[in-house]
């Protein structure tokens, strides 16, 4: 079985990774922050290092889906190949930020990989307010993300918005962050929990 999770920057997808993981035995695959080499340079020069980064985010998630679907394990996933597709690339392209040459090539090599993928069984959404989103972006005190602006996280939250209202992929469940703060409250992580059982319970 494979759950995603989706939602903006500072959304909160890899504390809830780790928490349902931890809950349902899952095996958890995050998102490669850590060791990506194009991150730092990108957050300080977006223009010269947008097309590296999202193919390299493209890479990525394309390598964690097919280990994903040759494995035996449930897997939780924080992130979908979808978002850099629909969301984190267009975006750049809109800004400026990536030449139409580069998105073009881009999205026609996720089109080409999008063929050899399939969605995960449930889609988990974390939707948060931009106030929500700085506010945990600021506590968890990444030095990369101290440049990341406010109409930044404006537009990719439009763009979430219209992507999750077109989705059907497969079954899609929204939290709202606002109001559930799963990170520190055991009864609003449970809440989740049973959103997430009702799902499930009509996947076997």
């Amino acid at each position: 079985m494979h759950i995603a999770i989706a939602g903006n920057i500072g959304s909160g997808k890899t504390t809830l990774t780790e928490l349902l993981a931890k809950h349902y035995k899952w095996e958890a695959h995050f998102e490669d922050v850590d060791d990506n080499p194009y991150l730092n340079d990108f957050y300080r020069d977006m223009q010269r290092w947008s097309f590296n980064l999202q193919i390299y985010f493209l890479n990525s998630r394309f390598n964690q889906i097919l280990e994903i679907r040759d494995g035996d394990k449930s897997v939780i996933q924080d992130r979908t190949i979808y978002e850099d597709a629909y969301i984190f690339a267009p975006n750049l392209h809109a800004m400026g930020l990536m030449t139409t040459r580069d998105f073009e090539n881009y999205f026609s090599l996720f089109n080409l990989m999008e063929r050899f993928i399939q969605a995960p069984d449930l889609l988990i959404y974390l939707r948060a307010s931009v106030p929500t989103l700085v506010h945990q972006i600021q506590n968890r005190g990444r030095e990369y993300e101290e440049a990341i602006r406010l109409d930044y996280l404006k537009r990719l939250n439009e763009r979430y918005e219209a992507w999750i209202s077109t989705y059907d992929k497969g079954k899609l469940l929204i939290i709202n962050v606002d109001d559930n703060n799963f990170r520190d409250k055991q009864e609003d992580l449970g809440k989740i929990i049973s959103k997430i059982d009702a799902e499930l319970h009509g996947l076997f």
